[in-house]
């Protein structure tokens, strides 16, 4: 497996709280090619890790893209998606109905 360079979007700090991280993103950091579409709506998919140790703003977490892509169609309902700005075409049609 071909190992990708990580795209680092944010970062976040361990708050008082149990569990809790607040994370900010920088959107305008996104890369357009791993925006997609789906039912209407725009997603990206993000993973968050904890550092080794905080930095010098006291941040604990980094936030980077997931470029896992396993295939062109979403796991869950078998729907096709589709990067943004470009349209999905099916290579299975054949004008048939059915």
């Amino acid at each position: 497996m071909e190992k990708k360079e990580k795209i680092y979007v944010g970062s976040g700090k361990k708050t008082k709280f149990d569990g809790q991280v607040n994370i900010t993103l920088c959107l305008t950091d996104i890369p357009r090619e791993w925006i997609y579409e789906y039912k209407g709506k725009k997603y990206v998919n993000i993973t968050s890790s904890m550092k080794k140790e905080s930095d010098q703003y006291g941040k604990t977490h980094y936030v980077e893209i997931n470029t896992y892509k396993p295939d062109e169609k979403s796991t869950i309902t078998n729907t096709p998606i589709k990067p943004l700005g470009q349209e999905y075409v099916s290579s299975d049609s054949d004008d048939l109905p059915f």
